[in-house]
């Protein structure tokens, strides 16, 4: 439990640094597509929470082999693991973090 809080307080204070580096492109649609420094943060936490899910909840130990990004809510699982079963608590671990609205699993099973 030690380490998962100093886990996030690291994560957190990395997004905070690093806020400073959004810029506001516009896409083809005339919406910017930028974040700002609150949503980045956001993004962040929201990303550290999902980690720390897929960790405890699904058992899956440090899932150092599953990569985890957050954009406004939409959270996407790469990386590979040991079984279709750690596939599907991965994505239930992820969808069960509030303020998830979104997963996109891309998990795939180690051969």
């Amino acid at each position: 439990m030690k380490i998962q809080t100093i886990v996030g307080a690291a994560m957190a204070a990395a997004a905070l640094a690093l806020a400073g580096c959004a810029s506001d492109r516009t896409a083809a649609s005339g919406q910017s597509t930028s974040r700002t420094a609150g949503e980045f943060t956001s993004d962040a936490a929201l990303t550290a929470k999902v980690k720390t899910a897929i960790a405890n909840d699904a058992g899956l130990g440090s899932a150092v082999d599953i990569n985890v990004n957050s954009y406004k809510g939409i959270v996407q699982l790469n990386g590979f693991v040991a079984s279709a079963d750690q596939i599907q608590r991965a994505v239930s671990a992820a969808q069960g973090v509030n303020g998830v609205t979104r997963v996109d699993n891309n998990l795939q099973v180690k051969q």
